[in-house]
Parts: C-alpha cells; structure tokens; sequence
C-alpha cells in the first residue's frame, strides 16, 4: 500500500486543521462552527456523510471489497474555560477566538488526526478492503449523551466489527502511545443533593435548622463512610466540589447545596457509592431537623472505558509496521470519564492514549487548566496508528468475531 507518500501528503494538513479548529473552538452542544468547518473537510475529500444530530455527524467509505467494517470516533467539543496565552514554556501557537471557550482537552488534536486519516485512507481507497465508518460527536465533556446516543443508534444497523478512538495524554511522554487492554477511563455517578433546613436570623441557630451546617457534616461524614465501607480492593474517587448556601453573614439560608462526583472501575462499586451518599445525606441531615432532595443525576452516569484484551493485542501486534517499534508502551489507567465508554460496551474496542507530554514544548499540563496544550509533533503518530489499526483489521478474515466483553 501507498502509506509513506500519503502519510507524508497529510503532514501539513493534519498541525494546520488543529489549529484552525483549536481558534473554532466552542463548547459542548454549542459547536455550531466548528461542526461545519468538520463538514466542509469532509465534503472536500469526497465522503458520503449523514448528520445524526444537531452537531454529531458520521461519514463512511465503503470499498465494495469484503473485510471487516471499522468505526473511527473523534469528540469535538471544546471547554468553557479562558486558555492562558502561554503554555508550561512558551506562547502558544494559536489562541481560541472566544475568549469564553478553549480546547482544554484536546479535542481539537482528536478531530484532526481523524480528518488527516481519513484523508489518507481517501488517497489509497482502491488498495483498502472492508467499509470505515467516521464518527464526530458532540458534547462529550458534558456527559449528556446527545452525540454519542446518535451514533450508536446509527451503528446499530451497521453490523460494526471493531471501533478505535485517541485520547491525547499529559501523562505519557510525547511520542509514545499505549493500547492497553482493560479499564482506561473511569466510571463516573453523579452526587447532588439540596439539603432544606427552615431559615432565620443569625443570632439564633436554634430558632432554625441551619441547611449549611447539615451539608457540611454531609461531606464530613462521607469521607468516613467512603473509608469504611468502600472494598478495600477497589477505588472509588470521592469528588464533592462544591457547597453552597446562604450569602449573608447573618441570616441561615432555607436550603444548600452539595455536588460533585464519584469516579471508579468497579460498577458495583460506583453503585454502592452513590447509594451510602444518599444514606449519608438523608440520616446526616435528619440530624439538624433538615431534609433532603436528590437530583436526578445523583446515580451512575457512565461506566468505565474497557479496552477490549483481543483487540489490543491485536493493535500492539499490527501498530509498529506504522509507527515504529519503539513508541507502544504501557501507562496507568485515568480517574477522568469518557462517553467512549458506551462504545466499549457494545463493540470491541481500543481506546488508545496518545502522549503529549514534552518539557521543551510546555505541552504537560493538566488535562482542563488554562495551561493546557499539546505537543504538535505527535499528530502524525495518531494519524498513522488510526490508519494502521483500521486497515489492519479491515483485512481481518469476515468470518471471525471478537467478543465485546473479551
């Protein structure tokens, strides 16, 4: 196959459309821009494509050869967080035209590495085999299922054999990509509760039942139970961000609010998490004559992203003719939550970390800190382990099926 030419034709493309969708970018839901910048490159590069919501668009190239169909996924939307002009070491190489909104994540690197492969695999489509399925979803940093529901519902009749998506990574040196098998990203359950007390005047707590005071205990007492009766063998992250309630000094408000979430690899787990915060909350605030109410997303949310054990194999097998033998490692599993998890569980699956990490280029932030910022060089690297993965496995005999829960 014709890979090192057309490898080399995307060079440019790939560092220049991530630049131009890192100045687009708009946040979760809201990505009106950078959604048709995504659908004018695919129109350029000749695809068939169908939009399956408002922001969410799947494109398709079909061979007419016998092989396996592969689905390629790229989020798309951005944070509403003010980007810092400089990185960890230097001034950036471009800003965010909204000052309300920036790429914190990565997405911007995520959608140009899909739309350089697919432009590679456009340049050798008489060589492939099997039929590719591109996927841009929005609204992933939300949770809120819009985009990735409207993908899967459109999959569903596609008969998919495998999906591959990249998540760039500050915690892997630049350069190196990991396929691991197993648990990725966490699960993620909600934790939100409004604890109603009866107002009154500062001066005297016990003509009121002070909501403040109940929430605090709430998260006090939380962290004994997590300690407690969480299994021993098994994570469960307790993230109470917020706790508010009241405004003046010296008036006890009639309600306040606790939030945050619970991140883990066990769902049962994850369950039992949310089940002793609603414990917690409801015998905590009956303490402090108070009550509570639930919102609704105070339950698991997202399960954790499982790579699938057959398919990374097959991925650190298939991947060095691509990109060398020396950049597939192994890293640490993250504590933050994907919507790639719903694809995971319904179709074998690689969710591949792609490390950004470089001193020299300030590119180790934080994954959401203003600081945050990749290292431009390691797109190619994406680029090549999409492409490589898909018309791999493409080529795999039709008749052989991996299990989704291998």
């Amino acid at each position: 196959m014709r890979f090192k030419d057309a490898f080399e034709h995307v060079e440019n493309y790939v560092i220049e459309t991530r630049r131009e969708l890192h100045r687009l970018a708009e946040p979760s839901d809201q990505e009106k821009n950078t959604f048709a910048f995504i659908i004018e490159e695919i129109r350029k590069l000749g695809f068939s494509y169908e939009i399956v919501e408002e922001f969410t668009v799947v494109a398709k190239l079909q061979t007419g050869r016998n092989g396996k169909t592969v689905a390629l996924r790229a989020d798309i939307d951005g944070l509403p967080v003010k980007e810092n002009k400089h990185n960890l070491k230097r001034e950036r190489t471009c800003i965010s035209n909204r000052p309300d909104a920036s790429h914190m994540c990565g997405h911007d690197a995520h959608v140009a590495m899909l739309l350089a492969s697919m432009k590679v695999l456009k340049e050798i489509q008489d060589e492939l085999v099997g039929t590719y399925y591109f996927c841009f979803e929005q609204g992933e940093e939300l949770g809120r299922r819009k985009g990735v529901t409207a993908i899967l519902n459109y999959l569903d009749e596609q008969c998919i054999d495998t999906v591959w998506a990249i998540h760039v990574y500050n915690k892997l040196k630049a350069g190196k990509i990991c396929v691991d098998a197993g648990p990725r990203m966490a699960g993620v359950a909600g934790a939100m509760v409004k604890v109603i007390g009866k107002g009154g005047h500062g001066s005297r707590p016990d003509l009121s039942n002070n909501p403040v005071y109940a929430a605090a205990n709430i998260l006090v007492n939380l962290g004994g139970v997590f300690t407690n009766r969480i299994d021993a063998n098994e994570t469960v992250t307790c993230g109470i961000t917020t706790l508010t309630g009241g405004g003046t000094p010296n008036v006890f408000s009639d309600e306040a609010i606790l939030a945050g979430t619970f991140r883990f690899f066990n769902v049962e787990e994850g369950r039992k998490a949310v089940d002793l915060f609603k414990n917690v909350s409801e015998h905590t605030a009956a303490m402090y004559d108070c009550f509570v109410e639930f919102d609704e997303k105070t339950k698991v949310l997202g399960v954790p992203v499982i790579t699938n054990k057959e398919c990374s194999e097959f991925a650190k097998k298939s991947l060095p003719e691509f990109i060398g033998d020396n950049c597939i490692t192994s890293c640490d599993k993250w504590y933050a939550s994907e919507s790639f998890s719903a694809y995971t569980s319904m179709y074998p699956s690689v969710f591949a970390f792609l490390g950004i990490d470089n001193e020299e280029e300030g590119s180790g932030a934080e994954h959401h800190s203003e600081f945050f910022d990749i290292d431009e060089k390691v797109l190619m690297i994406g680029v090549k382990a999409t492409v490589g993965y898909a018309t791999s496995f493409a080529k795999i005999n039709k008749e052989e099926k991996i299990d989704v829960g291998s």
